[in-house]
């Protein structure tokens, strides 16, 4: 890469002539010398205007030449820069003497050790390595998410303060695009801005903004496409690589951390992907800082980076300019054979995974292990590492500017809002969410209106009711479990989410739970009259609408459960053994397998038998049943009529010391029991991984955390506190 400033004093000369003379004296190539004066002509107009000679009487534009090596005399890129100026928006990340260590049950294991580089607004910085070399964990630590086991040493600090970032300032994209396989790309971007995005702004002007951010990752034309997923046709992996960079540029960030942004893509797609990243600031107008950890780039997206940052057992081998790695490797005696991707042979020369089948180095007499360590040595005492410390002082030393301190985004009611009517839209696509289950339901209502089809009044119908009572409060509902893999992949939408600064945890609780109840009403109602009428049940309004009413709160109970469960297991297939698991012992419980005054006491009447929603669900639907019946039986051949009270009191063991509708009050008491119950687990979750995390790390010097949470602290990573 080839600098040259060109220092432009005013004079009555002006100063788009001034300059157009200037470069032309360089000696540059005619594409290179076309391209400045493209660049150097606008940047000159905008000084020119009536200014304070004194403020304006010496400006530099620093013009950089990038002549890519593998690209001959094919051409460069020219960058033109208004040096003091350019960057005082922008974000410098520096780290120095970086050690982050992980605490397992062997002890403790040095992850990375004293890695020092910087990160520069406009360009772009990828972090390569072997797999295991430490890409994820120092990424993760610049922006804040390591986990609650890890511990770091050094120092990361902002435009050479130790400062928080505000919300939307900077922003992660994971390496798996969890997304809503429902909505439309157009649908998906929209409903992050508007929940990102101020209650000030228009909504006319949120919707620009992401028509705006979709055009720039070039998915204009897949606008109207379901995203799809699993069993649902949709986009392309790249397309959904860029659907959820598109979700974290929303609010312009300043600072955009990629894990693995290439992972899963083919060589065009990948190529698609980073080639929109480093064009973004042509959009609009804004010099990102981008740090990337990448695994294997073709030699095209290997050439868009600026920077390169080496990794290798968890030590630096190379930082600093791209273009200049080859030349390092080369003087060290492992030059790149011609027509090789450079990134291929890097990461070949320091892979020592495979030593038994690469025993020798390039030059056929060193081992991987001692080529490895020969190339950390050397760079410890380059001139190439020497500049990077110099860097890394100067960042620190000069003023770039005040970062934006607050950024307000949606508000509480429009976050609550907006989540509601996307998950409404995702449950009502979602053939798996309610609909398949509705059809579930409406089999087994038909089965049950079948085999207890019109069972009469006599003595042995009162069986025959209980059962039926006891197999709607409780199979019928245990079968809302089959929710459990749309709640998982809710939580990982959620987590991501959340994990960025989106929205809060109330929102997202408060939202799940009001777009449900549309659809848990109608399984509650057209189920339930199956089941209900044929079996000859009490045939008025008031007795099926309670009925009703008792059955939906089951279901927003089993489901809040499942909910709770998924925040804790996320793995669907052990969620549904924990879910099933929870109740079945509740059914156990509950007081119909075994009366109540029957039951051990120890554990199953108490406390069980009190907390299980089942007790409060069978004695409501009994007692909505019998009270107000008589049931004739022969008592030693006399006739007599058997109250239903007295079956309730002496039969089923049901309290009668309160009526049915305290049962059902009961029942959505633990409706909102078991949802705030939801959001304590999340919170609890929250707030003591970090606690763990300063507990470990109290006797050490922490860093500087990078990316904050706007909410609270990250789901799965702890804190890093000031030192």
């Amino acid at each position: 890469m080839l600098r040259h400033i060109i220092n432009a004093e005013f004079s009555a000369t002006p100063l788009s002539t001034k300059l157009s003379k200037q470069s032309s004296s360089l000696s540059l190539p005619l594409h290179t010398q076309l391209a400045m004066d493209s660049l150097l002509q606008p940047n000159a107009r905008n000084l020119e205007p009536n200014q304070n000679s004194e403020t304006l009487s010496s400006t530099a534009l620093e013009v950089e030449i990038i002549n890519n090596p593998l690209q001959g005399n094919r051409g460069g890129n020219v960058v033109v820069r208004t040096m003091g100026d350019e960057d005082e928006d922008g974000v410098f990340l520096t780290w120095e003497d970086l050690w982050v260590t992980v605490n397992g049950k062997n002890g403790s294991k040095s992850i990375l050790e004293g890695v020092t580089g910087y990160a520069r607004p406009g360009e772009l910085l990828a972090i390569m390595g072997p797999s295991g070399c430490g890409k994820s964990t120092l990424l993760d630590g610049l922006a804040g998410r390591l986990g609650s086991n890890t511990r770091q040493l050094g120092e990361i600090l902002i435009n050479g303060h130790k400062q928080k970032l505000a919300f939307g300032t900077s922003a992660y994209v994971t390496q798996d695009d969890t997304l809503m396989t429902t909505l439309t790309v157009r649908e998906a971007v929209y409903y992050s801005a508007q929940l990102q995005l101020p209650d000030s702004m228009p909504m006319s002007e949120k919707k620009e903004r992401a028509e705006m951010t979709i055009k720039e990752m070039g998915l204009q034309d897949a606008m109207n496409t379901r995203i799809g997923g699993w069993g649902a046709k949709g986009i392309s992996g790249g397309q959904k690589r860029r659907v959820s960079i598109c979700i974290e540029i929303l609010t312009r960030p300043k600072l955009l951390f990629l894990d693995e942004p290439t992972s899963g893509l083919d060589s065009a797609a990948s190529y698609y992907v980073m080639s929109r990243i480093a064009k973004l600031d042509q959009w609009d107008g804004i010099r990102r800082t981008v740090v990337a950890s990448i695994h294997q780039p073709s030699s095209e997206v290997f050439q868009l980076f600026h920077n390169l940052c080496l990794l290798s057992s968890g030590r630096t081998v190379y930082f600093g300019p791209t273009s200049d790695a080859t030349e390092f490797f080369a003087s060290n005696g492992f030059p790149c054979p011609t027509l090789q991707n450079p990134s291929d042979h890097y990461l070949k020369t320091i892979n020592k995974d495979f030593e038994k089948d690469l025993e020798k180095g390039s030059d056929g007499g060193i081992l991987t292990e001692e080529a490895i360590e020969s190339l950390k040595k050397s760079y410890k005492s380059s001139e190439t590492y020497q500049q990077v410390q110099r860097q890394v002082a100067e960042i620190c030393k000069q003023d770039c500017g005040t970062l934006e301190m607050k950024r307000s985004h949606a508000g509480f009611v429009t976050q609550c809002l907006v989540l509601t009517k996307r998950s409404f839209m995702n449950m009502f696509r979602d053939l798996g969410y309610y609909w398949l289950r509705l059809a579930i339901y409406v089999a087994l209502a038909i089965g049950l209106a079948t085999v207890f089809y019109d069972v009469g009044y006599s003595y042995g119908s009162i069986q025959a009711r209980g059962s039926l009572i006891m197999f709607v409060s409780s199979f019928l509902t245990f079968m809302a479990i089959g929710g459990f893999p749309s709640f998982v992949e809710d939580m990982k939408i959620f987590e991501r989410e959340r994990l960025n600064g989106h929205y809060g945890t109330g929102a997202f609780v408060i939202g799940n739970t009001f777009s449900a109840l549309p659809f848990l009403l109608v399984i509650s109602l057209v189920p339930g009259a199956i089941a209900y009428y044929p079996p000859g049940l009490r045939r008025d309004a008031e007795h099926f609408l309670y009925f009703a009413a008792v059955l939906f709160a089951c279901m927003m109970l089993v489901e809040s459960l499942m909910m709770a469960v998924a925040s804790i297991v996320p793995n669907f297939l052990m969620g549904i053994i924990t879910g099933a698991g929870i109740q079945g012992l509740m059914v156990l419980g509950g007081g119909f397998f075994r009366f109540p005054n029957d039951l051990p006491k120890p554990f199953w009447r108490y406390p069980l038998y009190y907390i299980a929603f089942h007790k409060y669900a069978y004695q409501g639907l009994f007692k909505n049943e019998f009270e107000g019946l008589t049931f004739p039986r022969d008592n030693a051949g006399r006739p007599i009529n058997l109250r239903g009270e007295e079956i309730l009191r002496d039969t089923w063991q049901v309290e009668m010391s309160y009526s049915k509708w305290v049962d059902l009050a009961i029942l959505l008491g633990m409706v909102a029991l078991y949802r705030i119950l939801f959001l304590v687990i999340i919170k609890t979750i929250e707030n003591v991984k970090p606690v763990v995390a300063s507990f470990m790390s109290a006797r050490s010097k922490q860093t500087a955390q990078v990316m904050v949470n706007p909410f609270s602290t990250p789901m799965h990573g702890g804190t890093i506190q000031q030192s």
